[in-house]
């Protein structure tokens, strides 16, 4: 175990983990000897080798989960420690692309929260990239600005925890004040009003040095695409003062240079220019990156960070777990992604830290140039990260300079993306970032308060949810079945444990296939009376039942640990066999596709913006299928044919057949909300008759490949 200055407690529970996991093993290695053995010597070798596919990557999968139980931990924090007489410079950054997926008012919102920080104002600075390059975006943070000088002053005066106005605004408590409320729906309704017009009109105009601002996103040929390189200092804490006089944190706006004839790299293109520009105005020791809808949540938070990361030089990143507000009772899209975030987490910190996820991550600058003991000297020294920087933050020498390191040519023939700053190679680029900050012998810490640290947003209808898991399915795949592969390169460089912790995340897509052929082959062969499983009586049923209720009823001890519910967990499972039968499967055939050179890389950012339909059925545990997408097909065929079969191994109730029929039944009982969107709902969220007739059809086909085969 790691030695840090934080206490760090074993989970008795380890014990448990490890023998349960050797005895698992033999049972696992048993059982797919049997399906070989079949396979070998049975005249119909489909269905048992088709079994032993399923379950050798369900047995391999299993395996690296494994690698989370061995040594989890829980971190004990001790508030005196947080308090300091010395604070760091802290930058901040928070990434947007499009004003219409992800409103401005979203970014602006999580902006103020954490410009309010308990922390010297003057010692934060606030960087928003704007990769869609727009002018509503601009005009919803030069509002912000306005604002904050007001909002930043009146949070820490009054001791205020929820430090996101919109939620602050939101709660029962009649102690509000009104003054600063209208200010703030102000200063939404000009935003809101903006985004729905589609551009900033001349009423919500004020003064000439708006209107200069704003020209510059008018010029000809500027698109979300194809624009110049925009940086516009919005707040200078060395000049701007709040409403009494005191200082307020730097805010500065950042749309990098782009050109359709220049690989962009997404995200991790937009933090790498935040990585250089910060450097030129500010290069501050500490970098905290997030998502524009991860507001802070816990206005203390920034404390326990600096506390891990300012100590300890071998310390990476601090990483807070990604945690949301809306969910429903029982999390019907399992959003909260608990393992993910908050279980496996607790596992990897027993090791060498935790993964990199994305949002809610403070880095040590130094971390972004080469390992503890191999430092990797950039390009340019304004780059350093021990750099001075020399002028104010809007100095013309300081903004041209600023400009030149976010030019959309300015990373070819340098080491940016591949040894220095954040990691080119995969859409994941935090997975893939972490994973080689984390071999080149970084550690990292994970941190997980009582009060969630940042608070998101989460997709409130069934195929964002599936888009969300398909685009992260492709990028892991990129990752696993590359040279950096975490199943050699990070075996290598990290050791076999922690290889196997990450390659659990790189081939999630192949869980598609264990589900896919227990979603289709066991009703198949009911339907024309093939027995594939073993009888009640025979001592492999128990195998089966040992199997099956031991993986799960671990799973479920552990979700139900970290606060969940069994309803949670209920719908956790469901939705890991609805992504495997969708997000997964699409994900793999995307991933195979690109492989071939048949498709190209693309980014779809999930929507923000709430239907208050689509929130009403969400609240009231409804799936949303508000669209005919082809994610939905596989789910729904699969809901048809073991409904067929289960009814079909009933009425015939052979003792055979009873193994198949009660996996049949059980996909029946996961699939009751396909069931009811199919038949019963006649709201907008409803399966389309598309999506039913097509799904139909490929049942028919199946079948009838089946009656072939067999």
């Amino acid at each position: 175990m790691r030695n840090t200055n934080t206490s760090l407690r074993q989970l008795r529970r380890r014990h448990f983990n490890r023998l349960f996991a050797l005895l698992y093993s033999l049972a696992t290695l048993s059982l797919l000897y049997r399906h070989l053995r079949a396979a070998v010597t049975t005249t119909n070798f489909l269905p048992p080798l088709l079994l032993f596919i399923a379950d050798a990557v369900l047995a391999y999968m299993w395996s690296t989960t494994q690698s989370f139980r061995i040594n989890p931990v829980v971190r004990n924090e001790s508030p005196e420690n947080l308090h300091r007489k010395e604070f760091p410079n802290i930058d901040i950054f928070i990434c947007t692309a499009d004003p219409y997926r992800e409103p401005p008012m979203v970014a602006v919102n999580t902006a103020l929260s954490v410009m309010a920080y308990d922390y010297p104002s003057e010692r934060l600075s606030v960087y928003v990239s704007d990769d869609g390059g727009s002018e509503l975006t601009m005009f919803a943070l030069m509002e912000a600005a306005k604002f904050a000088k007001y909002w930043v002053r009146f949070c820490k005066e009054n001791k205020i925890v929820d430090r996101n106005p919109e939620a602050y605004f939101n709660l029962d408590n009649n102690s509000i004040d009104l003054e600063i409320k209208e200010m703030y729906e102000a200063m939404k309704l000009k935003v809101e009003t903006a985004v729905e017009n589609r551009k900033v009109t001349d009423t919500y105009i004020s003064g000439q040095d708006q209107r200069r601002i704003l020209s510059q996103f008018s010029i000809d040929g500027f698109s979300r695409q194809q624009h110049p390189t925009v940086i516009q200092v919005l707040l200078n804490s060395k000049i701007d003062n709040d409403c009494l006089d005191g200082p307020v944190p730097n805010l500065i706006y950042v749309a990098r240079e782009k050109n359709v004839t220049v690989q962009h790299h997404f995200k991790a293109g937009a933090l790498n220019s935040l990585l250089r520009v910060s450097a030129c105005m500010t290069n501050s020791p500490i970098i905290l990156t997030l998502d524009c809808d991860m507001f802070s949540n816990d206005p203390s938070t920034i404390s326990k960070a600096v506390y891990h990361i300012s100590d300890q030089p071998e310390i990476g990143f601090v990483q807070f777990p990604q945690r949301f507000r809306g969910i429903n009772k029982t999390d019907i899209y399992g959003c909260e992604h608990k393992r993910l975030f908050r279980l496996n987490p607790l596992g990897m910190d027993g090791l060498n830290g935790p993964s990199y996820v994305g949002t809610g991550c403070f880095f040590s600058r130094r971390v972004f140039f080469g390992g503890p003991s191999s430092y990797i000297k950039p390009e340019n020294l304004v780059l350093d990260p021990n750099s001075i920087v020399d002028g104010s933050i809007d100095h013309p020498d300081v903004l041209d300079r600023a400009r030149f390191m976010v030019q959309s040519d300015y990373e070819t023939n340098t080491l940016w993306g591949y040894k220095i700053g954040f990691r080119y190679g995969s859409v994941v680029e935090d997975y893939y970032t972490g994973y080689h900050l984390q071999c080149e012998g970084w550690k990292t810490i994970f941190c997980d308060p009582i009060r969630a640290a940042f608070l998101g947003d989460i997709p409130i209808s069934l195929n964002d949810a599936l888009n969300q898991t398909q685009r992260w399915a492709v990028g892991l795949l990129e990752v696993g079945f590359s040279k950096f592969s975490p199943i050699t390169f990070g075996i290598k460089s990290m050791g076999v444990v922690m290889g196997q912790c990450y390659a659990h995340y790189a081939f999630w897509a192949i869980w598609c296939v264990p589900v896919t052929i227990y979603a289709f082959l066991p009703s198949l062969a009911l339907l024309r009376g093939i027995s594939i499983f073993p009888k009640v009586n025979d001592p492999w049923f128990f195998m089966y039942a040992f199997l099956f209720l031991g993986a799960y009823g671990q799973d479920c001890f552990d979700f139900i640990s970290k606060e969940g519910t069994m309803q949670q967990w209920w719908s956790d499972q469901r939705m890991w066999l609805i992504r495997s039968l969708s997000s997964y499967l699409f994900g793999s055939i995307e991933y195979a596709t690109k492989r071939l050179g048949f498709a190209s890389h693309t980014f779809n950012i999930t929507s923000k913006v709430e239907d208050e339909d689509k929130r009403k059925r969400y609240d009231q545990g409804m799936f949303e299928f508000e669209v005919s997408s082809p994610l939905f097909v596989p789910m729904v065929v699969a809901s048809i044919l073991n409904l067929v079969a289960f009814i079909w191994g009933l009425g015939r109730g052979d003792g055979d057949l009873l193994l198949q029929t009660m996996v049949a039944g059980f996909a029946v009982v996961n699939a009751v909300p396909i069931y009811e969107a199919m038949v019963w709902r006649g709201d907008g969220g409803k399966i389309s008759n598309k999506t039913m007739g097509t799904s139909f059809l490929v049942v028919g086909f199946l079948f009838g490949v089946a009656c072939v085969l067999g």
